[in-house]
């Protein structure tokens, strides 16, 4: 009889433990959902503070036009047509030239992070490349290649190399030797030692060194269609100097930070499904437990 009492007692409090978890898994879950949202707070305090200074008259329209004014000329632009051609020309330019600088970038890290000959043979050499400011590209790349396409595409790849490259040897130079002594005692052969050992845990650099590589890109896109361009994001902000157009150059900048957030929120996606088997550090969170 003892027993089941303990047991109807136990299930008993079973369910009221259940019935409170129940009741507390909704706002959990709508707690969740609006700490999602903290990434919009300082934007979209900003933008409203900056609205209505601007209609107060505390901050010059020549200078700063309000949000409001800025989104009706991309408003604009865009029913004309003009914005798309404008961002799908910058969008191909990065995408083009982020692929090329990593197609160059990771066989170049790969080899110097696994030998030293190679490093001491290359590595030098991309250092001092390195620190060449990317404005002084612009005259060299103008005179080899002209005004098309092919300097713009070339000076983007040169922006995304250097980081990706970076990242990567130091990405491979990191890994544990003791897991690479452990394949060469089971005779990994080189390739797949690399496969599954090195790589994998170089990765997570790997992945930030793309990461910033495509931030890069972005910056070295403004360089790039500032000089010889008809179209792009560039183009609008010299556009927008020349014709003293300052909410054409304020929009611009916008779609910037807007298409660099949104492409780094891709990768950072990418990671986040790629390295689902790190048991790593994410941050204080007083819910985390939750």
């Amino acid at each position: 009889m003892s027993d089941e009492r303990i047991t109807v007692g136990a299930r008993e409090r079973a369910a009221l433990i259940g019935e409170a978890d129940g009741e507390r898994r909704p706002a959990t879950q709508l707690w969740k959902r609006l700490s999602r949202l903290d990434a919009w707070a300082l934007p979209v305090a900003a933008l409203a503070v900056w609205e209505v200074l601007s209609r107060l008259g505390l901050i010059s329209p020549f200078l700063m036009p309000a949000p409001s004014t800025i989104l009706g000329t991309l408003s604009d632009l865009a029913a004309s047509g003009t914005l798309m051609q404008h961002l799908q020309a910058s969008l191909v330019r990065v995408t083009i030239g982020f692929l090329l600088g990593t197609l160059l970038a990771l066989p170049l890290a790969t080899l110097v992070g696994l030998s030293r000959p190679v490093e001491r043979l290359l590595d030098p050499t991309i250092q001092a490349l390195r620190s060449i400011p990317s404005l002084a590209w612009v005259p060299l790349l103008l005179l080899w290649m002209g005004i098309d396409e092919a300097p713009k595409l070339t000076l983007i790849a040169i922006g995304a190399f250097f980081p990706i490259y970076m990242n990567a040897v130091a990405g491979i130079r990191g890994v544990d030797r003791k897991l690479v002594e452990i394949g060469q005692v089971y005779r990994f052969s080189p390739l797949k030692l690399a496969r599954r050992i090195i790589i994998p845990a170089a990765l997570p650099s790997l992945l930030t060194g793309l990461r910033l590589g495509l931030g890069m890109s972005w910056l070295y896109l403004v360089a790039a269609e500032l000089i010889a361009a008809t179209r792009g994001i560039g183009y609008m902000l010299s556009d927008g100097r020349e014709t003293s157009r300052p909410d054409i150059v304020l929009g611009a900048i916008l779609l910037l930070a807007a298409l660099g957030k949104l492409s780094d929120g891709l990768l950072k996606w990418l990671e986040g499904r790629l390295l689902r088997w790190r048991d790593s550090f994410t941050g204080g969170d007083a819910n985390a437990s939750d």
